[in-house]
């Protein structure tokens, strides 16, 4: 089989802690990150980059910042569409006030707006938790998108209190605005996303994930082996918050190309929360997996009816989309909390001892 480890030794610990221990999970990512940076571009289309790549990749790392608070550092949020507007309009402010500004360094830069942001509003998880702390960030969530609605000087006193994406080019190309193409954008996406999931696989498996863990797990018994409460948790807010922020300088430079203060609002904060609890919280392919399922059942619900001959409306495939979403959440919840990733970690380990039983 595929997946059969016999004559993978491992003669340390530090081999046996490996990011790969089977040699079988490393050609599996070779391939994936194969067909990510070559077969998909290239065989792509329009509508495939616009409906499918590029919002699964941006939905992907905005669900992996919300995953590191809650998954792993165990602090409720219920502002990550917030967060994400502070990353949009940093972004926006820097490229107006800057035009010489590198494009992606201004994508990089805006999560350090939203981390400060994420910094203050996760002041109260320090004194607070569980519900009273998602209730908090909840308030965050509404005094953000109504300060992007009441402060003209965020969207440079636009008549319509929109922001729209001007056209921003590097060493010769665009990458944003209205002349940018979706294959270029598609390509910065997938960059800065590969980039920043190598930085938080790194994190969670290095000494601030196991800090982040034990403060979820107890942190009464964390803080007596000499963990700094404070620290591990504004430490996890500002990390969540700038990963977030960078979601959503990409969620408007490189998908919507415009956008006004409502689409930041509490819908876009449950749909991230709902890739991450069907993915999987404490895990980062478990994001991945989320949204691909959250992004393409919508698609899939389109096209298939249409491919068997059946008239389906779009307001029908919207209803069919709430429900089976639903649905699944409280699949997950009562019978596999660990969501997705859980699944996929079962059916490695069955492929790694095929044929003989569990």
């Amino acid at each position: 089989m595929f997946y059969r480890t016999a004559g993978q030794f491992k003669t340390s610990y530090s081999a046996d802690q490996a990011l790969f221990p089977v040699r079988q999970d490393a050609v599996l990512l070779i391939v994936i990150l194969a067909f990510a940076w070559i077969i998909f571009p290239l065989t792509a289309s329009e509508f495939t980059f616009q409906t499918l790549l590029i919002p699964i990749l941006i939905y992907s790392l905005a669900a992996l910042g919300l995953n590191i608070l809650t998954g792993y550092a165990g602090q409720l949020s219920l502002g990550t569409g917030a967060f994400m507007g502070v990353g949009a309009y940093a972004c926006y402010k820097m490229v107006t006030l800057m035009p010489w500004m590198n494009p992606i360094v201004a994508i990089l830069l805006s999560g350090v707006f939203s981390a400060g942001i994420g910094v203050v509003f996760g002041i109260p998880s320090l004194r607070i938790k569980g519900f009273y702390l998602a209730i908090a960030t909840l308030a965050a969530q509404f005094f953000l998108v109504w300060l992007f609605e009441k402060w003209a000087w965020l969207y440079n006193y636009n008549a319509s209190g929109a922001i729209q994406v001007p056209n921003l080019d590097m060493f010769g190309v665009y990458v944003a605005g209205p002349q940018a193409t979706s294959f270029t954008q598609y390509y910065v996406v997938l960059a800065i996303v590969s980039l920043l999931t190598w930085v938080c696989i790194n994190l969670t498996r290095g000494r601030p994930g196991r800090t982040w863990k034990a403060t979820r797990d107890m942190d009464i018994a964390a803080e007596l082996i000499g963990i700094d409460l404070m620290r591990s948790k504004l430490t996890a807010f500002a990390v969540s918050s700038y990963i977030v922020g960078v979601a959503g300088a990409l969620f408007v430079f490189m998908w919507r190309g415009a956008a006004e203060p409502n689409l930041f609002d509490i819908p876009l904060s449950f749909r991230i929360l709902f890739i991450a609890i069907i993915g999987g919280l404490g895990s980062v392919l478990g994001n991945y997996l989320g949204a691909i399922l959250i992004v393409g059942l919508p698609v899939v619900l389109g096209i298939v009816p249409e491919a068997l001959g059946l008239e389906i409306t779009s307001a029908t495939v919207e209803h069919l989309n709430v429900m089976i979403v639903g649905g699944l959440i409280i699949f997950f919840l009562i019978i596999e909390p660990h969501g997705l990733a859980q699944l996929w970690r079962l059916i490695r380990e069955k492929l790694i001892i095929w044929p003989f039983p569990h």
